[in-house]
């Protein structure tokens, strides 16, 4: 049994190479989104096509998903393959906006569906409806591995394998996707795989004098994903990306130490934003849930404060960061709750929304954030009385 579509989308690809057509890799900024585009990258490579471009959208500056932005960035390309990682599957109105300018587009995403499919040429994602293979809860780039495995097929050399493996494994923990059925031998094989890793990256990472002492590689590789999460793109392309990809020992020793220091001042202010939300919500006890936000808010830093709180008060918290017409929000929930279920629920105060039911995020304007708030806060009121 297979994932539906993966064959499909393998074919496509392969007629894009053959044909030389224009391929281009759109992912999510996170290190999911960015090993799975990495992944791609080195399996198409390898049966000789080309990569015209490659894309992370500023989730901060242009939202999430597949953006207008983006598209009208990339329109100069069309006609072209847009294959698209960790995101597109509640892209409703942008991608017939990308259609129109003469791109086909394969969603590759492990998201919830959020009612109905988006209009995408082909849609890969084990939650849609009649998807019958039984595991649901890959991470993007464990159906990009799965997918480099099926375009490759006969050709794909134990080395490549081991290559693209390392990173599927990398990004399903930096996902904190379940580590049950086929996730555990992702894990277990992309682990094993690490320390021989040809990366230079990766070499650099597990040979650095971080450690004062021996640890195990699994707290290794905790440490490398909170240090990937550092903010330092360049020309569009996220430090992570560069540092993954990067060929030369030299730079990405340079790009460690660089990383390493902003790693420190993020923890920092995570560690403010904490403190901070403690203060708001020390008399808002009797709240279903946590809601808060501003102007001052670091969108990036949003979703690790929001997972401290949740776990702390075990309650689901949205936090937001405030701009001048809109506000974007991470949100995170103890396991048992559906935050994209609750978001769904109050869908007409948001303009888009999307996740896991414990990691999700949204966008609304500010003039609805009080009625979203009140219509979140009765949503897990009445859960927690049913």
């Amino acid at each position: 049994m297979e994932i539906k579509n993966l064959t499909k989308a393998a074919r496509r690809i392969k007629k894009a190479i053959k044909e030389k057509e224009h391929i281009i890799l759109y992912g999510d900024g996170d290190l999911d989104g960015i090993c799975s585009v990495i992944i791609l990258q080195e399996a198409i490579k390898s049966l000789g096509g080309i990569i015209t471009a490659f894309y992370f959208p500023d989730r901060e500056k242009e939202g999430y998903g597949i953006t207008r932005k983006a598209l009208a960035r990339l329109k100069h390309h069309a006609p072209a393959l847009l294959i698209c990682f960790d995101l597109g599957i509640s892209n409703f109105e942008e991608i017939p906006i990308a259609k129109g300018l003469g791109f086909e587009v394969i969603v590759i995403d492990h998201h919830k569906v959020l009612g109905k499919l988006p209009d995408a040429d082909i849609v890969v994602d084990p939650k849609q409806p009649g998807d019958e293979y039984p595991f649901k809860e890959f991470a993007a780039c464990g159906l990009a591995f799965r997918l480099g495995q099926e375009l490759l097929g006969r050709d794909l050399s134990d080395s490549l394998r081991k290559n693209m493996v390392e990173l599927a494994a990398l990004g399903t923990i930096a996902d904190m996707m379940a580590r049950e059925a086929d996730n555990v031998a992702i894990i277990q094989e992309g682990l094993d795989a690490l320390p021989y890793s040809w990366r230079p990256g990766i070499r650099a990472f597990l040979e650095s004098d971080l450690f004062g002492e021996p640890w195990p590689l699994q707290e290794k590789v905790q440490q490398m994903i909170s240090i990937l999460n550092v903010r330092d793109t360049k020309k569009g392309l996220s430090g992570a990306f560069r540092f993954l990809t990067c060929p030369s020992l030299l730079k990405v020793k340079r790009m460690l130490k660089t990383f390493t220091e902003k790693s420190k001042i993020r923890k920092e202010q995570i560690k403010k934003i904490a403190e901070e939300l403690r203060t708001r919500i020390f008399h808002k006890n009797a709240d279903s849930a946590v809601f808060e936000g501003g102007e001052s808010f670091d969108y990036e830093l949003l979703g690790a404060g929001a997972s401290i709180i949740s776990r702390e008060s075990g309650k689901p918290v949205f936090l937001f960061k405030k701009t001048r017409k809109e506000s974007l929000g991470s949100v995170r929930a103890p396991a048992g709750l559906d935050t994209v279920d609750a978001m769904q629920h109050c869908a007409k105060f948001l303009h888009t929304y999307g996740g896991h039911p414990q990691a999700s995020g949204f966008r609304t304007s500010n003039e609805n954030l009080d009625q979203l708030k009140t219509c979140l806060m009765q949503y897990f009121e009445k859960k927690s009385n049913s």
